[in-house]
């Protein structure tokens, strides 16, 4: 009886704790931030240039890892066209968002961004993102 009770707790233990692996994804302290600047254009070719400015409300997305075809978080840029990603645990993450293209078949093609945060505390700043945008 002695011995089938350390077997169970045995085997309960190594099932407990390799289930606890942290994967990217929510749960941390880390933050993935930056900025979106829109290059304006009057026309649908792109080609005549019309301005920067910053680009609110627009969307950003973030996928958990890099091995998905479909993002897992998303938010929006603030007026002044910052964005945050809060509550990271360390891994790989991969941030895109979509700018305006020509000629390519939808018009529209993603902006896409690897990013390995290593700290629990870390901050990833992508920095200012230029996107081509149609007025």
């Amino acid at each position: 009886m002695r011995t089938s009770l350390g077997v169970f707790l045995f085997l309960f233990a190594t099932l407990f704790l390799s289930g606890c692996s942290k994967e990217p994804g929510i749960g941390g302290r880390a933050k993935i931030t930056g900025k979106l600047i829109g290059k304006f254009y009057s026309d649908d070719q792109l080609t005549q240039f019309a301005g920067l400015d910053v680009l609110g409300d627009e969307r950003v997305y973030l996928v958990y890892g890099n091995e998905k075809t479909q993002y897992d978080d998303d938010v929006r840029t603030t007026y002044d066209g910052t964005f945050e990603f809060k509550y990271l645990r360390p891994g790989k993450y991969v941030v895109f968002m979509y700018e305006n293209c020509y000629p390519c078949a939808s018009l529209q093609q993603e902006k896409l961004f690897e990013v390995e945060i290593t700290d629990k505390d870390e901050v990833a700043d992508l920095g200012e993102i230029t996107l081509n945008k149609k007025q």
